[in-house]
């Protein structure tokens, strides 16, 4: 049965929905119209075709590197190991620079805007959150199947040189019948009609609902009256939405949709947080080099724009606890000291940044000088170096106990 979900745009979708607008390609292969359990089965046909090749290696330059080589069903399609960032490439050697995010609960996330107006009140559009949305840690795409094609083609990722190339690693593979079941007969012999029912395939694979967004955590159940927090979890709770404390749920919100659609944890919004400089990195062993998020230098339309610099999109806590490096640097290896940077950032900056040579503390050193205007000052930033933090060592354990209810696959005792 399809899940409805509500977009931030205010739009109802039905997961059975989305699929089938994306099996426009086999109407247009074919010429002809499909009936409603003719969609059902080449949706499930395409799902089936999406899983397979996720998990296929065969699919990279290496032929050694899958879907699920960075993002493991088994850490919330994430990637399992510790590494900073994941080698990749041709010879699996090449290193990337950026963290590698969770796929799950992607689902609802709105298309990039530069202005994005939201309040309770829905005519209401008086407040311009700014950037929004998009996947990726810089919004560059707004679907699944434009997602799916940066890594393909990534020089440190899967490595591959043109979409001709994508298709002749899935007809090798083996895919050539489940190809022509899907788009017409005549399919595997048009490159372009196989790289593009790959895309599609991956896409809805990836809105499977049991698999990739299935709201099955403690707090979803406590949500739903089929559990209860502990006093310690119940406790980080109250410390998470709290504004004078952890003020985390400004940007990660943990309440209902007006409309009853569970939290997503997230408000899409891009942000700049001033994470410090990960010199595990490579490429972060030249000076001149730094990752700008929203301009730059992945993101090629707003290079130059310096108000956008240093801006990532906030993403879902949702199975956060799973993770082992966070930010989009991965320079932060556990989910303690994520959220101790948090409230220690102003307060306590001598613990997280280095010193210059006359002894003085370089704040924000993963940003040049110009985009240091950027960083977020609400709180639990707002306070001074050497006052006391937003939350004391007890209350951070406490918000991470809360955070650890969010990890999928709870079953409420009876």
């Amino acid at each position: 049965m399809a899940m409805r979900l509500k977009s931030r745009g205010g739009e109802w979708l039905e997961v059975g929905a989305v699929a089938a607008m994306l099996l426009l390609i086999t109407s247009a292969a074919t010429g002809q119209a499909l009936s409603r359990a003719e969609v059902q089965r080449q949706t499930q046909a395409l799902a089936t075709l999406g899983k397979a090749l996720f998990f296929d290696p065969s699919l990279s330059a290496s032929g050694k590197m899958a879907c699920s080589s960075c993002h493991d069903p088994g850490h919330a399609f994430g990637p399992a190991n510790d590494r900073s960032v994941q080698l990749g490439g041709g010879d699996l050697h090449q290193p990337g620079f950026r963290a590698v995010p969770s796929l799950k609960y992607l689902q609802v996330v709105p298309p990039f805007t530069e202005h994005f107006f939201e309040s309770e009140d829905e005519a209401d559009e008086s407040i311009d959150n700014g950037p929004t949305g998009g996947l990726t840690w810089n919004g560059r795409v707004d679907r699944g199947r434009e997602q799916a094609k940066i890594p393909l083609f990534s020089d440190f990722e899967m490595g591959n040189k043109s979409e001709a190339e994508v298709g002749r690693h899935v007809l090798r593979a083996g895919y050539g019948k489940a190809l022509a079941h899907i788009a017409g007969p005549k399919a595997d012999s048009d490159p372009a009609i196989v790289y593009r029912t790959a895309l599609k395939a991956l896409e809805v694979f990836e809105q499977d609902y049991q698999t990739f967004y299935p709201y099955s955590s403690k707090y979803d159940a406590v949500l739903a009256g089929k559990a209860e927090l502990s006093p310690q979890e119940a406790r980080g709770l109250e410390l998470f939405n709290a504004p004078e404390k952890g003020n985390c749920a400004s940007c990660h919100v943990s309440q209902r949709g007006n409309d009853g659609t569970p939290p997503q944890f997230t408000d899409y919004g891009l942000i700049a947080v001033g994470v410090p400089r990960n010199r595990d990195i490579p490429s972060n062993k030249d000076p001149a080099f730094y990752d700008l998020g929203l301009c730059g230098p992945l993101r090629k339309d707003f290079i130059g724009r310096d108000d956008y610099c240093g801006l990532f999109r906030t993403p879902t806590l949702r199975n956060v606890a799973l993770r082992k490096v966070f930010f989009h640097n991965g320079g932060i290896h556990s989910l303690r000291d994520a959220v101790r940077f948090y409230v220690e950032r102003e307060t306590h900056p001598e613990r997280w940044y280095p010193r210059r040579p006359d002894g003085s503390v370089d704040k924000y050193d993963d940003l040049p000088e110009a985009a240091k205007a950027n960083i977020n000052m609400d709180p639990p930033f707002d306070r001074k170096a050497g006052a006391e933090p937003a939350l004391n060592s007890t209350e951070i354990d406490d918000v991470v106990a809360f955070l650890q209810t969010l990890t999928d696959g709870y079953e409420p005792s009876e």
